[in-house]
């Protein structure tokens, strides 16, 4: 009984040492929002190199010149470890944020970074008078799934055959609590008939994992067809702009 009290003992002593630990790791990172053109290259660099679809210069333009505010960056030291980038806009009769990438580096995953990324643009997409937030994750992302219930997400939607590998895709949305009904979020399910929308026409990716490894492919050409359209007269996204993203994706 001694040495099996003294072995559960050691267990919790090195449990309480790994979580220590964690804690102090995970304050080590530092959280900042998107402060300006020279980010951009550091920002497609981290989500071209975990997809396998790489996106345009054009589609990381649409967002970030429109939503810069609502992307933000997770710096170790001088590293970037993680990064989210987001949109908000009119949607038939809401005001709703959409998350479109998130990226965190397998040796960082597990420590929460992602959670913090999320929960820093839910915040700004409230404070911005969002009603709601939205986002696709394949139906076997376990960890995805996971991450996203935590923060309070629920499965609105099945979208068949989502994904370019033929995947399924669950659209993922989070309510607001209306200023007249702090209980709206219970009437999700007797107002499932409101989200039955079409698809998004931007299919992005997310690569993170406070949980498992999980990935989202999309179809990045969508993004870049209307964001290139967007683009075409905005004097950073000439031919150049676009040379500019291949060689970079050759240089990883």
């Amino acid at each position: 009984l001694i040495t099996r009290s003294l072995f559960i003992s050691r267990i919790i002593q090195e449990e309480e040492e790994v979580e220590e630990v964690e804690v102090a790791m995970a304050q080590m990172i530092r959280y900042a929002g998107y402060e300006g053109e020279e980010q951009l290259p550091l920002i497609m660099s981290l989500v071209d190199h975990e997809l396998s679809e790489p996106y345009s210069i054009f589609t990381y333009r649409y967002f970030i010149s429109l939503w810069p505010h609502l992307c933000f960056l997770a710096f170790d030291e001088d590293k970037c470890v993680g990064t989210i980038v987001c949109k908000m806009g009119q949607h038939r009769n809401t005001f709703r944020g959409y998350i479109a990438m998130l990226v965190v580096i397998e040796p960082y995953r597990g420590r929460g970074i992602a959670t913090e990324l999320v929960t820093r643009s839910i915040q700004v997409m409230r404070d911005s008078g969002c009603d709601e937030v939205t986002l696709e994750a394949e139906v076997t992302n376990k960890g995805a799934l996971a991450l996203y219930g935590n923060l309070g997400f629920i499965r609105a939607k099945r979208l068949h055959r989502y994904y370019l590998n033929g995947a399924d895709a669950f659209r993922l949305k989070l309510l607001f609590p209306r200023p007249h009904d702090p209980n709206s979020l219970l009437l999700l399910h007797d107002e499932s008939h409101e989200f039955e929308s079409r698809q998004e026409d931007y299919h992005c990716h997310h690569y993170y994992d406070d949980h498992s490894n999980c990935t989202d492919h999309g179809h990045s050409q969508l993004h870049d067809h209307h964001a290139s359209a967007i683009f075409k007269d905005h004097p950073h996204t000439s031919h150049s702009g676009g040379c500019l993203h291949h060689e970079h994706s050759q240089g990883k």
